[in-house]
């Protein structure tokens, strides 16, 4: 994002650098508010004061706005609901960004406005999906924690045996990118090997520490579709095999279009993912392949640190990838390509390489 946030201490001391944005509560229930990073858009308030919760019934999307801001739009009957411009009009604090609404859990503060745009109350504030630019669904995450080689057969087609525990690396907050991105990859010689990794996301919505598998989806917020965008030679031919550099150059991690609460999707170990490239079929597979499945990853994750609200676990990816292919078909993604990731519930993300 373009704007600078202030985060507001018990005390009301500001961290440094920061701007202070939230909007206060006139009508629709009980007052609150929440902090956001798009603050010139309504004045003063008061902190949220309502229950942590999960997000319930929630499919959310990141609209990229003219000012440059990227806020949360609501998709609902058909229609896309500009959060900012419908608390704009209805005078109600809500939150505006996907950290906010996971930190807080209010995303509760969220229903008025379905229920204004089921009255008729909001009309300027309904879009079109078509005509909305994407922002990115995440911005400022704690951690990104990947998963990789969680596939069974996956696992068969790199020639590498079935991990004991999910092996885990890290991809940075530089690395992520919104629905329609492009990606400019970097010069020849810095790498040339780009390959996909359609993945399922798991989005954190409660503090999670040493939890066991039984209660481990109690804690998490939803799920997106997420890419693990990978240059192989930075992965695997860097000295000394460095998986974390070949993952993490900017925008290497796309993810949308959609944020979807996990009551919606139901059970996230059997979902059918999809990859595309140029139209092309790649990856076709399901989540019930997984060697550790989502309550398995989240409880072994959560056994070495906290896992915090926004938190983001990419799972893993299926077989089909360049880099299982014979050496002699391995075709590298190159600029001009189109990549479609798609999972089941959670929609189709597309990005483009330049």
């Amino acid at each position: 994002m373009t704007d600078r946030r202030e985060f507001l201490t018990a005390g009301g001391i500001a961290a440094a650098g920061a701007v202070a944005t939230t909007v206060a509560i006139t009508g629709l229930g009980a007052a609150a508010s929440v902090a956001s990073p798009n603050a010139e858009a309504a004045g003063a308030s008061r902190p949220y004061q309502g229950p942590h919760a999960l997000p319930k019934g929630l499919t959310l999307l990141s609209i990229h706005q003219s000012d440059g801001s990227e806020t949360l739009g609501i998709v609902h009957a058909g229609k896309v609901i500009d959060v900012r411009a419908a608390a704009r009009q209805l005078h109600l604090s809500v939150p505006l960004d996907m950290e906010t609404l996971l930190r807080d859990g209010s995303g509760a503060a969220l229903t008025p406005l379905m229920q204004a745009a089921d009255a008729g109350r909001i009309p300027h504030a309904l879009l079109d999906e078509a005509a909305i630019r994407h922002g990115r669904l995440f911005t400022r995450p704690g951690k990104i924690i990947c998963v990789g080689l969680n596939y069974r057969r996956h696992a068969r087609e790199v020639k590498m045996a079935e991990p004991r525990v999910p092996p885990l690396f890290n991809k940075f907050n530089n690395s992520l990118a919104a629905h329609e991105c492009t990606i400019t990859l970097p010069p020849k010689e810095v790498a040339y090997k780009f390959d996909y990794e359609t993945e399922l996301l798991i989005v954190m919505g409660k503090a999670a520490r040493n939890v066991s598998e039984d209660s481990a989806l109690d804690y998490v917020a939803g799920y997106c579709t997420s890419n693990d965008f990978s240059a192989r030679d930075l992965q695997l031919e860097t000295p000394s095999v460095q998986w974390m550099i070949g993952k993490t150059l900017d925008n290497f991690a796309p993810i949308g279009p959609y944020f979807v609460s996990a009551d919606v999707v139901g059970n996230p170990n059997a979902l059918k993912l999809e990859t595309r490239v140029n139209g092309e079929v790649r990856q076709s597979w399901s989540t019930d392949d997984f060697i550790f499945n989502t309550q398995q990853m989240v409880a072994y994750i959560s056994k070495h640190w906290t896992l915090e609200p926004g938190d983001l676990i990419l799972t893993g990816t299926p077989h089909g990838v360049i880099l299982g292919m014979p050496k002699d078909q391995q075709v590298w993604l190159k600029a001009g390509d189109v990549i479609e990731s798609s999972i089941e519930k959670l929609g189709t993300l597309r990005f483009r390489l330049a």
